[in-house]
């Protein structure tokens, strides 16, 4: 138990991994729709990551959706640059699994991302998800504009009523501008994509976020 809560306490800035100053090789092309990976993305689209959960489960939840141009998996939010998939499953980079999605807003809209986002997986467990232990497992919105933050914040407000007239704690998602994001290996991009019967731990609350239905946050 002792090494389980260790895992989910956030490691000290000064105690964290010293990462690498070279990127960690990765995937040249998107698996199932074969875009660049790492772009050039074509003018016109956004970005927005995601932490919400094993990052497996959680970016098949987005390159499903039409509108999204591409998906990939990778490590944000925390201090070590470059980092492996070893050295955040330890514990000591801060970073949280990510799912990076370029999206085009005239085809999907971000109130759509966010649904989808809040559905799959339940943001009240802090710093796991189900039987995922560990601050890479904490949920998570980094935006790319003002407006995706404040529509971010906005919708928060709005799932932890819902989710609170149900019995449920309060959200513990964290929210804020665009941290880096540092792709995660090759065999980890588009995971379930390539392993079909792989391991995914995702799992909603059941509880609908009215977003996108003329229901205004809580103020």
């Amino acid at each position: 138990m002792m090494f389980l809560r260790k895992k989910a306490e956030m490691v000290a800035p000064d105690a964290a991994l010293p990462g690498r100053d070279f990127d960690i090789p990765t995937a040249d092309t998107h698996f199932v729709n074969g875009q660049p990976l790492k772009g050039p993305y074509p003018d016109g689209l956004e970005q927005v990551q995601f932490g919400l959960g094993c990052f497996w489960g959680a970016e098949r939840k987005f390159w499903e959706l039409d509108g999204v141009h591409v998906t990939a998996v990778g490590y944000a939010g925390g201090y070590t640059p470059n980092a492996t998939y070893e050295e955040v499953c330890s514990g000591q980079t801060g970073h949280t699994e990510v799912v990076l999605v370029v999206f085009d807003p005239s085809k999907v809209s971000f109130e759509t991302l966010l649904k989808t986002f809040w559905e799959a997986h339940d943001p009240t467990q802090g710093m796991r998800q189900g039987n995922d232990v560990g601050t890479q497992y904490r949920s998570a919105i980094y935006t790319y504009t003002d407006g995706q933050l404040e529509a971010a914040k906005a919708s928060k407000a709005m799932y932890e009523r819902e989710l609170g007239s149900r019995g449920y704690e309060p959200v513990t998602t964290e929210i804020c501008p665009a941290p880096d994001f540092y792709f995660a290996e090759d065999y980890h991009q588009q995971y379930l994509a390539k392993n079909p019967n792989g391991y995914c731990g995702l799992g909603g609350t059941g509880v609908t976020c009215p977003i996108g239905t003329g229901v205004e946050a809580a103020e």
